[in-house]
């Protein structure tokens, strides 16, 4: 099946025969990402949002961090509630992840300019949803959703731990 649409209102794929199948819960999907070994080469300079090989690395630096921040601070793993995920920036992330399924079946899967569009949208939502406690506030079954998508975005995408 192949994703559809934005999935800002309706997580929706066309399947095999191009009927469209909505999906309820389009956050179920951050479960069965695998990781992803591709090659892209990209230079590591200039570190500028203008370098693609800047925006994809540095999208993979922030989820490994999520991650290590994530332990510190105690945010739980267990209790995954795929349902949060359901604000447009959280959605955005997800319907660019529900391509790689079909992109790993494809002859010319066009991973270079699918990593970047990954990154552009996880950069969105690292800086305006959070997936760790921000000041004073709790930890929230969010905060564990959010993290697990972090988990699925660094599986997919290329770089180091640390810049």
């Amino acid at each position: 099946m192949k994703p559809v649409g934005t999935w800002e209102d309706e997580a929706t794929y066309l399947d095999e025969r191009g009927e469209r199948v909505v999906v309820a819960v389009p956050g179920e999907l951050v479960r069965a990402v695998e990781p992803l070994e591709v090659e892209v080469d990209w230079p590591d300079f200039p570190r500028t949002w203008d370098n693609p090989g800047f925006v994809v690395r540095y999208a993979h630096v922030r989820a490994v961090a999520v991650q290590r921040w994530a332990r510190e601070l105690g945010v739980p793993l267990e209790g995954f509630r795929p349902e949060l995920l359901d604000y447009r920036l959280d959605r955005a992330v997800l319907r660019v992840l529900a391509e790689v399924p079909s992109r790993r079946g494809s002859r010319n899967p066009g991973w270079g300019p699918f990593l970047v569009r990954l990154a552009e949208a996880y950069h969105d939502a690292f800086e305006h949803a959070p997936a760790l406690p921000v000041g004073d506030e709790p930890v929230t079954p969010l905060h564990t959703a959010r993290v697990h998508l972090a988990a699925a975005v660094q599986k997919i995408l290329v770089g180091p731990d640390r810049i």
